[in-house]
């Protein structure tokens, strides 16, 4: 009278237990699996083989971990010279001006090249050659006093009591990179300002 029948216990499917929001997200482990963990972490290699072994495994892991750090941006895993929130601030603040420093390697290459190439015919692109080499030189420099000039102010503003050793030079570093090869990868568009 009271009975199930099969067809209903084949119809109804347990419900899969639902996660806390903000939950970890996977089952807390036994105590004995988190000891074994932990006495795994401590367990001294055998031999020297064991122990390069190890060492190489866990560079490759921090390799990887800062690589992918390079792609996101993500602080936790940058190199010692790209951490903090000054730097940060200084590679958005570079990624999002147009700089001649910039494209200064390629323009200089293309000039040095027509120079060599086409000087023995026209006498007078040597001249030419020379004062494009000095117009490039100059603009570099106005560039570099802006950027340094410019940077500093912001971070005065943004960061008052903070040290600024060595941000200049670390933007001015950056602005001479063409804007694809730059590690870690720029984070903010042309135009928009950092923050």
């Amino acid at each position: 009278m009271f009975r199930r029948t099969k067809t209903e216990t084949a119809t109804t499917v347990p419900a899969e237990p639902q996660g806390k929001p903000g939950g970890k997200g996977r089952p807390t482990p036994s105590r004995k699996d988190a000891e074994a963990a932990r006495k795994a972490s401590f367990k001294k290699p055998r031999n020297r083989k064991e122990a390069s072994a190890i060492r190489r495994d866990k560079v490759r892991t921090e390799r990887a971990k800062m690589q992918q750090a390079m792609q996101t941006g993500d602080d936790r895993y940058l190199p010692a010279a790209d951490k903090g929130p000054i730097r940060r601030f200084a590679r958005d603040y570079v990624d999002a001006r147009y700089s001649v420093m910039e494209f200064a390697l390629p323009i200089l290459l293309v000039v040095s090249l027509v120079g060599v190439v086409f000087s023995s015919q026209f006498l007078w692109l040597a001249g030419v050659v020379n004062l494009l080499f000095l117009a490039m030189i100059l603009l570099i420099a106005a560039d570099w006093f802006l950027l340094t000039a410019g940077l500093k102010k912001l971070i005065a503003i943004k960061f008052p009591k903070e040290s600024t050793k060595g941000i200049a030079f670390y933007a001015v570093r950056r602005t001479m990179q063409m804007r694809r090869w730059r590690l870690p990868k720029p984070m903010v568009k042309r135009g928009e300002k950092p923050s």
